[in-house]
């Protein structure tokens, strides 16, 4: 196999002539915003999907600020717009510049020019990838990657494996013969085109990315935790702006009053994610468990509500004879179970309990 690419450096640019995300972040994002509007692509399928964003890759348009550099919002506002746009898109979108962000913080080895990436960390208890060294930061990869989105779609992929009984994280190339993809046991409706298959590894060779524990003691860990959380905001806030469309066209009292609960809803959400982004490029070595699990809650909470709201006032129509809006509707649903539901919740008390503090004073 050829030495292993890896993320370009934080302020490589790989397209030129074109505005840098983190030098013209305006211009970026509105040039982010115009290709959005204007693709067009077979959402169900997920080759369509990685077309689509190598697309974007060949515009610059993955190069996202680094979060905790003092943009980190302009980096979750780009997540959210792709995922206003279609959530089976920013599942590839959210892991390709999380493993360049990923990279760029473990010193990790930087990426070919236009490949395209895949942060593949599950661990469940059936599917477990071991690692054997075979030489200074060089590892062969053996087992099974569960969970593994855009598997037949991706060119290369962060792995978490098990070297010596502790975890490390590998960065591979996946276009080895030792290396096999299977999708047989996807059988979802929501997120169906993320198409999350089974990745297996025999042998599999691939350079180890910092050492061990380093992808969950790093404080990018929990800044990658709520650029999740903006993506879950984003295609809610896609739900409400057809609500909104709605009832600006035929408004009654009882449509009027979900929409109001849907603004109250996000209003608070955002609020919530902006002051969380402040907080990380304010302190970016920091623990931020606390503060991102708190915005991850507040924004699921309001994500639920807002597709509560939204069907209610629509009814059936729209949600049967709009194609963007029912697959926001199935695929959301589905992306929020990357939260850990009550497990966060308590996770989120037991930070109150150990540090009462002053936590709820304006």
């Amino acid at each position: 196999m050829s030495d292993m690419p890896v993320a370009p450096a934080a302020h490589d640019t790989l397209h030129t002539g074109l505005p840098d995300f983190e030098n013209e972040p305006a211009a970026r994002f509105a040039s982010l915003e115009r290709f959005l509007a204007d693709v067009r692509f077979d959402a169900g399928s997920a080759t369509d999907l990685g077309d689509v964003l190598c697309a974007m890759i060949e515009r610059g348009l993955d190069r996202l600020p680094l979060p905790g550099q003092g943009a980190t919002l302009m980096r979750w506002r780009a997540l959210a717009a792709v995922a206003a746009r279609d959530l089976g898109l920013v599942k590839f979108y959210e892991g390709h510049t999380d493993a360049f962000a990923i990279l760029a913080e473990l010193h990790g080895p930087a990426a070919r020019s236009r490949s395209l990436w895949g942060t593949w960390a599950a661990e469940p208890p059936d599917a477990k990838v071991v690692a054997s060294a075979v030489s200074e930061g060089v590892l062969h990869l053996h087992g099974t990657k569960a969970w593994c989105s855009g598997a037949e779609v991706v060119s290369h992929a962060l792995v978490t494996a098990w070297l010596d009984d502790a975890p490390v994280l590998a960065a591979v190339d996946l276009q080895q013969p030792s290396i096999s993809m299977s999708c047989e046991n996807w059988h979802a409706v929501g997120m169906q085109a993320s198409a999350s298959g089974d990745v297996r590894f025999e042998g599999a060779r691939a350079m180890q990315v910092g050492g061990a524990h380093d992808y969950v003691v790093r404080p990018g860990f929990w800044h990658g935790g709520g650029g999740v959380a903006a993506c879950w905001y984003g295609a809610a806030c896609g739900i409400a702006n057809v609500l909104g469309e709605a009832v600006i066209r035929r408004s009654d009292p009882h449509a009027l009053a979900h929409l109001g609960a849907v603004d109250a809803s996000l209003a608070g959400a955002g609020a919530v994610l902006r002051e969380t982004a402040n907080f990380i490029d304010a302190h970016p070595e920091a623990n931020a468990m606390r503060v991102v699990l708190r915005a991850r809650l507040a924004v699921e909470r309001a994500a639920s509500t807002v597709m509560t709201h939204a069907s209610r006032a629509l009814g059936a129509g729209p949600l049967c004879r709009d194609a963007r809006l029912a697959r926001l509707m199935a695929d959301l649903p589905v992306f929020l179970r990357q939260s850990h539901a009550e497990r966060d919740l308590a996770s989120l008390g037991n930070t109150y309990v150990d540090d009462p503090g002053h936590a709820w004073l304006l």
